[in-house]
């Protein structure tokens, strides 16, 4: 069933059915009355995608996330979906895995569907596909990452923040030799993290070799679990007595590996992770962790973008910066003296 079908069914001309489809205010009751009727006698469904194509772009935006194995990501997206899907609106869900090359051909793919936007957590800082997309007309919006450009709209946590909660708790309860397990460096949120630990133990009085820092290929549990047998392979008298890790399935793998070798948490080594996943609080020992309002980053970033979208004249570009919150739990409600 075709519009030329309508068109002829309530005897008008096709612009006259485009008009009740796009701009019904134009057209007479009447007219647009018999329009109607007819598309409900021939049960002619609009092609919205063709439409909006033909304006130039279409009712769909792009989410392109580090890691879709990550629950993290997966609130996130929640986040997103909830505000697009309101606005009518629909997502094509891409996961990057923190590689450059499968991010790029997913680009590709979002620039070829015409996406109005690109809500993303880009692999590298400066990523010059971004700035072209934008140079094209489609939107792009930094989630879970600062922006360096003033005309790019950001939403993100203050990572620096919630390293410096994680290691100020620990080394308030008396901690001295603390690990850091995170990685890959390349991820800002992972440097900023484990920086903003550091600032915390300057101002304890502490210096930078108090913080030990194990480098990961890739934020997963297998990752973490690899992570504490090489904390667990050093001498008793050189082994941390607390463990901060960059996010929550790291911590959770060095908890399964603390345990499998019957290492007491937090009695012998306490341990902090970072995003406070549904997982955390129900881990065999409760996990203390950062929490970031992962559902709030997905709307706000999907606002942004409909907001600049729909009024672009009028539009203010944001660097939307929320501040994490440390909980608490048993893994790490334990006191030491230092020494």
């Amino acid at each position: 069933m075709s519009i030329r079908d309508v068109a002829s069914q309530a005897g008008v001309s096709v612009g006259t059915v485009s008009n009740v489809l796009n701009r019904p205010d134009i057209v007479a009751a009447s007219t647009r009355n018999r329009v109607l009727a007819a598309i409900s006698e021939l049960g002619f469904v609009p092609n919205d995608a063709a439409r909006q194509l033909r304006r130039g772009r279409g009712r769909t935006l792009g989410l392109v996330v580090l890691d879709v194995a990550n629950p993290f990501f997966t609130d996130v997206a929640k986040g997103v979906e909830d505000a697009t899907g309101a606005a009518g609106m629909a997502v094509i869900f891409c996961n990057s895995d923190g590689d450059p090359a499968k991010e790029s051909r997913y680009l590709d793919l979002l620039e070829e569907q015409r996406v109005q936007g690109v809500l993303i957590t880009p692999v590298d800082d400066a990523n010059e596909r971004l700035v072209r997309l934008r140079e094209r007309g489609v939107l792009v919006i930094l989630l879970d990452r600062r922006s360096t450009r003033p005309d790019v709209c950001s939403v993100a946590v203050d990572d620096r923040l919630g390293g410096e909660l994680a290691i100020r708790h620990l080394a308030e309860a008396g901690h001295r030799r603390i690990a850091f397990v995170g990685g890959p460096w390349r991820l800002e949120q992972v440097r900023d993290r484990y920086h903003g630990g550091l600032h915390a133990l300057r101002e304890a009085g502490l210096t930078e070799e108090h913080l030990r820092r194990f480098e990961t290929p890739s934020p997963t549990v297998a990752a973490g679990r690899d992570a504490a047998s090489r904390i667990l392979g050093l001498p008793r008298s050189a082994r941390a007595t607390a463990v901060f890790c960059a996010n929550d399935l790291l911590a959770l793998g060095v908890l399964q590996e603390l345990t499998r070798q019957q290492v007491r948490v937090p009695e012998d080594i306490a341990l902090v992770g970072y995003d406070d996943i549904d997982f955390a609080a129900a881990a065999a020992v409760p996990l203390s962790s950062v929490r970031q309002p992962r559902q709030r980053l997905g709307q706000t970033a999907a606002r942004l973008m409909l907001d600049e979208s729909n009024n672009p004249d009028g539009h203010q570009h944001q660097q939307v910066i929320f501040e994490p919150e440390l909980v608490v739990r048993e893994s790490s409600q334990f006191t030491r003296t230092p020494h």
